[in-house]
Parts: C-alpha cells; structure tokens; sequence
C-alpha cells in the first residue's frame, strides 16, 4: 500500500466498497498532518467497510444566502452536511474541513442532519422581514441521499414550502424524489416547482465507482420520465463533464434526457477546488491509471494550467480551447435537440403566510 500523506487517524486508505474516497486526508486546517504507511502486513481485501455515523447539527437558522453573480438563486436550504452519495469530484468536500472533518471519507461516511430544518423555516417564513424569492434545494449536498429515506428532512421542508406556496427548486442525481410528487406535482402545476436530475455517466461501471451511492444511470433517466409525466417542469444536469473521463458522453446523456421528457439542460465543467485536487489524483489511480495524466492534463488546460480556477464566470465553464469545445457542443446539441432556453421564472407571488393555530384570523 501507498502511504498517503496527511492520512487522518483511525483510517487505513485504499478503496472501500460503496465508498468513493480512497484516503481520508487531513483537512488544510488541521496542525498536524499525518501519514499511514504500510509495513507489509496489511492487505487491501482487509479493510473494514465503513459505517455511517450520524450526528445532529444544532443550526439555529436553515436559508443559506450567496451573492454569487454565476448561481441562478441567492438562497438555498441543505438539510445535510456530507453526502452519503460519496461522489468523488463533488465541490462541496471541503466544507466538511470546517468540522474539524476530512474531507474524504468521513465526508461520505460523518453525516450532519438538520431534524430542526421544518421548523426552523417555518419561522424565517413568517419572518415580517422576509421577502420571498425561489429556495434551492441540493446545493451543496442531495436533499434526497439515502438517510433522507428514512429521516425524511427534505420532505419536512417540502411540506412547509407547500403550506406558504413558495416556489422552489431542486437538483438531485437521486430516484427517491419521486417519492415526494404528492406535494411536489400540484405545486408544479401552480409554477411553484421545478427539478433538475444530475446524470454525470451513462456507464454503469463508471457509475458505480465514481458516485458509488447514488441512483444508477438508468435510474434517474426513470426518475426524469416520472417527474416529467407527472407535469414536472424537468432539466437535466450533466455535471460535472470530466475531460477525458466522461465528456464524451455528453451528446448521448442530453439524447437520453430529453427522450426522458426532460425540457431543460445544463453542464458544469469539473471543479477541483482545496482537498479535492488530491483527492481526485488518487481516485484516478486507484480506477483509472492508464488515463490518470491525460485526464488532470486537460484539467488543467481548461483551467488556465492549474487544477481548479475559482474566478466567478469561469469557475463553472472553465476556459481555453477544450473548454470552449465543450461549452460548443453543449450548445449545438442543446439546439438540436429543442430544449428550452429561456430561463424558468416561478411564481413569488402567490407566497402567503398561512395562520397558525390559535393565530387570530384577519377581517379582510
């Protein structure tokens, strides 16, 4: 076995099953880095698999804001901190080094769960100060990973959303949101709903390996048809395009999309940003070394020779030739295609408190 510097305690690294992550690396704020060295002992096939532990996070608000002038929303809600889902490229790993967490394994396996998160909203809603606007659901982890089956936060949330009729969107790679098209279905037919489906690989065996818990292919192609069906507005995500590795699937997932019913689309380039640089490397070599070099080389040619570029604008698109060629075909596969362009304005304007019981009731 490799050693691997900065390996967090208690964790041996190589690959585990239904894990993403093959190491468990100190975060960019801990003192002192670690290391896990072999001494010809241990044995890959050994390793243990890894539980998921589940803590509950005493947040005291649930509206996440950005100012961020490349993201469609200026407000969010996350019932959970880590992702069971263990996709290796995901963004949001580093924030799980804000826990005193790594943002490796125990990203995937160190679950934080927001059971306040209903309530919470209920009372920013009714706030006298509150100014209703789209919430976005699954933007830094999935609202639908798999505690959320038996947890149901998101649908707690959901609930809520209802009862004040505020619009509200969601982005998942998960086939449990149809589970919630009871509330989500009469909502889209008020305009107050959308969802979009990440679909990164139509290759299982990718699949499998570099989003290890998350709803196979074929799945959330299913789980569009329904949402669709069901009178849904549905976009697809393919995200994120991975030169080298995924990218030329493109053209096929925005095919299989909209053959789904879905009516949107949109991309994102990879994103490698703190810990996930290395973290990526390693995925590669454990799963695909032959294309390891290849794949970070044209990363960095579309993020001007480093591994990630955290400029607004090019951030999510990259920029160079390769990045162009991708943004190109998006393009011109979106237009043949006929997904729909313009953007999906819902409706604020039917947002209403709804009275509490025992709240006196109003005159007019």
């Amino acid at each position: 076995m490799r050693a691997i510097a900065g390996q967090a305690p208690g964790t041996q690294a190589g690959q585990r099953k239904g894990r993403g992550a093959v190491s468990n690396p100190a975060s960019r704020f801990d003192v002192e880095g670690r290391e896990a060295a072999d001494d010809g002992w241990w044995q890959d096939d050994d390793l243990p698999p890894l539980k998921t532990t589940i803590t509950h996070d005493a947040t005291r608000t649930i509206i996440a804001r950005n100012d961020s002038p490349d993201i469609p929303f200026d407000r969010s809600i996350n019932p959970y901190r880590g992702c069971e889902h263990g996709c290796i490229y995901c963004f949001a790993r580093p924030s799980h080094a804000y826990l005193g967490l790594s943002p490796g394994l125990d990203f995937e396996t160190k679950l934080l769960v927001k059971p306040d998160a209903a309530r919470l909203l209920d009372a920013e809603l009714r706030d006298r100060m509150y100014r209703c606007a789209p919430i976005a659901l699954g933007t830094n982890t999935d609202p639908y990973q798999p505690i959320e089956r038996e947890l149901r936060i998101t649908r707690q949330v959901l609930e809520v959303l209802a009862r004040f009729s505020h619009p509200l969107s969601i982005v998942t790679k998960s086939a449990l949101v149809g589970r919630d098209l009871d509330i989500l279905q009469p909502m889209a037919a008020r305009n107050l709903a959308c969802v979009f489906v990440s679909v990164t690989t139509l290759e299982p065996e990718l699949a499998r390996k570099m989003e290890p818990r998350a709803s196979a292919p074929h799945r959330r192609l299913e789980t569009i048809r329904e949402l669709a069906k069901a009178g849904v507005p549905t976009g697809v995500m393919a995200a994120p395009m991975i030169p080298g590795l995924n990218d030329h699937e493109l053209d096929r997932i925005l095919d299989a999309a909209r053959a789904a019913g879905a009516t949107r689309a949109a991309y994102t380039l990879l994103r490698l940003p703190h810990e996930i640089k290395d973290l990526f490397a390693q995925w590669l070599e454990a799963h695909a070394p032959l294309r390891a070099k290849h794949v970070l080389n044209l990363v960095q040619q579309t993020r001007g020779g480093r591994l990630n570029d955290p400029e607004f604008g090019s951030r999510m698109v990259g920029a160079g030739p390769y990045a162009q060629l991708i943004a190109a075909r998006f393009r011109l596969a979106s237009e043949r295609i006929g997904f729909d362009r313009t953007r999906l304005d819902l409706d604020t304007s039917q947002f209403k408190t709804p009275p509490r019981q025992g709240d006196q009731l109003t005159l007019l």
